[in-house]
């Protein structure tokens, strides 16, 4: 991935991941459900992440197919990764600490005990 995306861009993204192949009518169906967004700014927020090299266009349809260039997980891995390091110099676990000091569900706290318990069980 040559440069992260911007929020408007991760939007655009995760709405791929979601679907898969889209053209930019559907993206924008999506979008403006959340946030209203005219039809071309959608179109080029796609534009620009073409360039930048985070999705691939087929042009060989009458309506463009976009495709992102990397899976959610390496994306959100590498975003992930970049907040660490510049928001809790380098430390995961100043991260976690921070996050659980925010308001967690009784759900979100038994699927970390099982990531817990699992991370455990391998070592």
């Amino acid at each position: 991935m040559g440069r992260q995306p911007t929020p408007a861009e991760l939007a655009v993204l995760n709405v791929i991941w979601e679907q898969g192949p889209v053209t930019v009518r559907q993206v924008h169906t999506e979008l403006k459900q959340s946030k209203p967004m005219g039809y071309t700014t959608v179109l080029k927020i796609m534009q620009i992440m073409h360039k930048k090299g985070l999705v691939k266009r087929d042009e060989g349809a009458r309506a463009h197919i976009y495709t992102a260039t990397s899976g959610a997980h390496s994306t959100r891995g590498q975003l992930l990764r970049d907040m660490v390091k510049r928001a809790f110099g380098g430390s995961r676990s100043g991260l976690i600490l921070h996050a659980l000091e925010e308001d967690v569900s009784a759900q979100e706290i038994a699927e970390i005990r099982k990531v817990l318990d699992q991370l455990d069980g391998a070592g």
